[in-house]
């Protein structure tokens, strides 16, 4: 499963890093917890839609409730998640789209500790597949460090916030790579990746509305920002919604190759970030020409950094770990262990072939696409200066990635 699991990163690293440019709307401003609680109503409603469209919500309830004890873990997951989107909009704000990226994205570094740790990762690697695993990661922290020296030479915020949005940033880091434990929890216990996010979600919305509501001027006050911008708020609903695309590949290549592997293969979206931010948005255009070659050179680190990563392969001792790991999450819970194996290299596990859709699968996607719907009537285009030319080329590549790798999750897997 390397190859899928490496494809299934790749391709959450385009999508993650397109699904941050609408957020750039808070420079029009819309405060951020206005920017993130509707973010995350387009990402409820994605979490709902794709699953529902691929799966159906019959295999979606049988495969949560057959692992009840996860549901607690799907939400804490999201409601980690909501914190740090939110911190994610204040990084954007202060110190621009192409700063921010890599500094929350050393989450890579916390991932693959979490991962050695607590789920044996790493656990029988040897010397070489290590050292390719940990020199990858730190080529791409350090692809980071570079691009966060050009903020300081050339600070964006101009009212002194540049160390707030950087430790904006970190702060988000910090919680995202600790949300990958409930991921990783849930797929070695056997879990679709489809059926976790339905309950991700939950945790997610619920925080964001009680952080939007206590530290966002109350529920008048985001409604009347809310209204005031809603010929804007169709683009932030788009952003979450590609979101939840890159996070279920991203949620895959969990699955399939682990933490200290899948995360910073994702990661790679601080490449695509930068593409949008520069391409699309011009923020690097009063770059000095030290500055450009810093960004190059951090380009090319991350690059190599991924190239190490994607050739990693697990070999024979560290797959026994692994088995060692999903055989405790069995033996705690009463899970089969034949079935948990199974799932890792994709199988359909038992009782999935009965799943088929239902009458009210149309009902949930009609709903959750509402909110698209009603803002899309009254959308214009964003008072903001943007490359046409470039912003088509690369949603042309977020299409391909997601047939291409969806091509091959259904080919292999079946989405299992």
């Amino acid at each position: 499963m390397q190859g899928l699991g490496v494809a299934c990163g790749l391709a959450a690293g385009v999508w993650l890093g397109g699904a941050e440019a609408p957020t750039k709307l808070v420079n029009i401003g819309i405060s951020p917890f206005a920017v993130s609680l509707a973010m995350v109503v387009g990402v409820f409603a994605a979490r709902w839609t794709v699953p529902t469209l691929l799966k159906g919500t019959s295999f979606v309830f049988r495969d949560l409730f057959s692992r009840s004890h996860l549901i607690v873990w799907a939400v804490l997951a999201g409601a980690l998640w909501a914190v740090a989107n939110t911190l994610t909009v204040f990084a954007i704000r202060d110190v621009g789209l192409a700063i921010a990226f890599p500094l929350w994205n050393a989450n890579s570094l916390i991932g693959i500790f979490w991962g050695w740790l607590l789920f044996r990762e790493m656990r029988g690697a040897g010397l070489l597949v290590g050292s390719r695993m940990l020199g990858g990661a730190l080529g791409i922290v350090a692809g980071a460090i570079l691009l966060a020296l050009v903020s300081f030479q050339h600070p964006i915020a101009a009212d002194g916030r540049t160390m707030h949005g950087i430790l904006a940033a970190l702060g988000a880091s910090l919680l995202w790579g600790t949300m990958y434990v409930p991921y990783r929890k849930a797929y070695l216990s056997g879990m679709n990746p489809l059926s976790f996010v339905t309950v991700f979600t939950l945790g997610e919305l619920v925080t964001m509305a009680l952080l939007a509501a206590t530290f966002g001027g109350g529920i008048p006050q985001l409604h009347a920002e809310l209204s005031a911008a809603r010929h804007v708020v169709f683009w932030i609903l788009l952003g979450g919604f590609c979101w939840v695309i890159g996070d279920i590949f991203q949620h895959y290549a969990t699955k399939y190759i682990g933490i200290g592997r899948g995360i910073p293969l994702s990661n790679t979206n601080q490449l695509w970030g930068l593409a949008w931010s520069a391409l699309v948005f011009g923020e690097l255009t009063h770059v000095s020409a030290a500055g450009r070659w810093l960004v190059v050179a951090g380009l090319v680190l991350m690059i190599i950094g991924a190239v190490f990563i994607s050739s990693a392969a697990a070999p024979a001792r560290e797959q026994a770990s692994r088995r060692e790991a999903i055989s405790r999450e069995c033996q705690r819970y009463g899970l089969s262990l034949e079935e948990c194996v199974a799932a890792q290299a994709g199988a359909m596990l038992r009782d999935d072939a009965r799943s088929g859709r239902r009458w009210w699968d149309v009902l949930i996607v009609a709903v959750a696409l509402a909110p698209f719907v009603w803002f899309g009537f009254q959308v214009q285009a964003p008072p903001l200066a943007m490359n046409v030319a470039w912003t088509s080329v690369l949603a042309v590549l977020l299409v391909f990635a997601a047939i291409g790798c969806g091509w091959l999750l259904w080919k292999r897997t079946r989405f299992n």
